[in-house]
């Protein structure tokens, strides 16, 4: 009996902030992908990978593209965003419902030459209260792109996700699986660990510390039924160290518990974690410094 399905890469695009990681995580059914209420959560191009019967989905969650361009931070999300899209089998184009703003006409524009076909999700339909004006909307932007389906949905809610992803598997070719069905994402367990500390973080501070902060893993081990972990987080000045220890270290404490509490479920074991803050003055715009620290172009 053949192995033969549907099999292929989808890439979620979409401006900063519009539910991209939701949808990956809802689909996987866990949480590979860290998300918050600020845009930019998402920094790096990460697989998600769904596999049901031989049917394989491998979806790409790409950083929001944004137009703001000013330092080598931005300019690497829009280079992992961009990149992202090249050699797909399909394109999901999330927008929020009743929303079009100059980022989605600068993903537009990215997306005006390419070929591969592209499914429009319009996310967040809970939060509209009068269904009425759902309508003109969705012919409104019929009319941008010519796309193979257009499909109103809720990633948070779950709101019409079968009908979705119905619809991508239709856009994959025929092929055998290409990874493992229990393989979940391309990324290590040492990364997965470093984002749900940074995902703690970004939700935790303020509105323009969390762009000026990253962790990076120092130490990952395990025995038996223990994980060890150990965690820099890396910020731009001394101020903004402080403001991360908060008073008394309760700061850094509460994210620490917030973060192993998630890495125990992940890893399915305990786990113990240290984390240290530490100052690299302007890694944000120091190509060298971002590379270092794990920002490299796939």
């Amino acid at each position: 009996m053949s192995n033969e399905g549907n099999c292929g890469y989808v890439a979620i695009i979409g401006r900063p902030n519009v539910g991209k990681s939701t949808l990956l995580n809802h689909y996987l059914g866990q949480k590979i992908s860290i998300t918050s209420r600020k845009p930019q959560t998402t920094r790096h191009r990460l697989l998600g990978i769904k596999t049901n019967g031989n049917t394989q989905i491998i979806y790409v969650d790409t950083p929001g593209l944004h137009q703001r361009q000013h330092n080598a931070m931005n300019r690497y999300l829009n280079r992992a965003a961009t990149s992202s899209i090249v050699g797909v089998d399909a394109i999901v184009w999330l927008v929020e419902a009743l929303q079009w703003t100059e980022e989605d006409s600068f993903v537009l524009n990215t997306l005006a030459n390419i070929s591969t076909p592209i499914i429009l999700g319009v996310n967040k339909i809970d939060k509209v209260s009068d269904k009425n004006a759902l309508l003109p909307y969705l012919e409104n932007v019929a009319t941008k792109q010519n796309f193979t389906d257009i499909v109103p949905i809720s990633a948070s809610k779950g709101h019409n996700l079968v009908e979705l992803e119905t619809k991508i598997v239709q856009l994959l070719p025929v092929s055998i699986p290409l990874f493992p069905e229990d393989q979940i994402t391309d990324r290590s367990e040492r990364f997965l660990a470093a984002e749900l500390i940074r995902e703690k973080l970004v939700r935790r501070l303020g509105e323009e510390l969390p762009y000026r902060l990253t962790v990076q893993i120092e130490h990952f081990s395990s025995e038996k039924n223990l994980t060890h972990i150990s965690a820099l987080i890396w910020v731009e000045r001394q101020g903004q160290k402080v403001i991360v220890i908060g008073k008394k270290g309760k700061g850094l404490k509460s994210v620490g518990i917030e973060a192993r509490k998630d890495m125990e479920v992940m890893l399915g074991c305990k786990v113990y974690l240290q984390l240290w803050v530490k100052v690299k003055k302007g890694w944000c715009d120091d190509e060298r410094a971002l590379r270092q620290l794990g920002y490299a172009d796939n």
